[in-house]
């Protein structure tokens, strides 16, 4: 049986007087894909935000490898669990290289040099991300995809074997999805990796998952394989719309598009 990485039960978060998720409980397992999807509004980012304790619960449980994340430092949490926030307009005044050597800020303190060690993970996260071309120039020259490649680049410089994505795709041109999409997989695939990523497409989360939870107003309304999902209305159910399945060569799963039949 694989181990779990996190295990959720009954989390409940308020944020101010709104109740934003009641009792979730789920388990994600070492090595999995997990996709959390859901309407606007559904809690998925609180979720997520959760896992790296950037929000606290009102209650429940929230373990990481077995052990209450509460009892971990924020810096132990950082050296495991790296998370990469939605797409960033914001300009930053750094060289790629410097931007993502900050991904090391779990290994690093104000007395010690930065260290060979330092130096082979930034240059692991760049050859990994194709970002080697671009690690001379200005975070402010780049555009939305080469950021959004950066940004992921400064998580998996942290060493961690967890990647927590908030929407990775949002605001992307169809190539650089495309790009996040083939980068995702590689790390599941080839490098071993945990993900968890929120995504409103459920066409990304099908084509790179293998684990997807479904959320509606703060509940877990799905909880299972990308194959499940898209049999019967379950789909339907989580979007409270219609979707239509389209065959699409060379792929296992049908597209989905929403909307009843013309």
């Amino acid at each position: 049986m694989t181990a779990s990485i996190f295990s959720i039960r009954d989390l409940s978060v308020q944020l101010g007087n709104a109740d934003i998720l009641h009792s979730v409980s789920v388990e994600v397992g070492e090595g999995a894909c997990t996709a959390i999807i859901g309407p606007n509004g559904a809690g998925k980012t609180t979720l997520l935000k959760c896992l790296n304790r950037i929000l606290t619960p009102a209650s429940g449980t929230l373990e990481l490898r077995g052990k209450p994340l509460g009892t971990y430092t924020q810096k132990d949490i950082a050296r495991q669990v790296a998370y990469v926030p939605q797409v960033s307009t914001t300009s930053f005044e750094f060289t790629v290289y410097d931007f993502v050597m900050l991904g090391r800020y779990p290994h690093l303190s104000p007395f010690t040099a930065v260290s060979k060690e330092d130096k082979d993970a930034v240059l692991y996260a760049l050859t990994l991300t194709n970002l080697l071309p671009f690690q001379d120039r200005c975070m402010t020259t780049l555009s939305g995809g080469e950021r959004q490649a950066v940004f992921i680049a400064a998580a998996l410089a942290q060493g961690g074997s967890v990647l927590l994505m908030d929407e990775p795709t949002t605001y992307l041109d169809y190539k650089h999805q495309i790009e996040v999409l083939a980068l995702i997989k590689r790390l599941h695939r080839e490098e071993n990796m945990t993900l968890v990523l929120v995504t409103h497409d459920v066409n990304h989360a099908v084509a790179v998952s293998n684990h997807v939870v479904g959320l509606v107003e703060g509940r877990v309304c799905f909880d299972g394989t990308p194959e499940t999902l898209l049999d019967g209305d379950t789909l339907d159910t989580v979007f409270d719309t219609p979707f239509q399945r389209v065959p699409c060569a060379g792929q296992t799963l049908p597209l989905v598009i929403p909307g009843d039949p013309a």
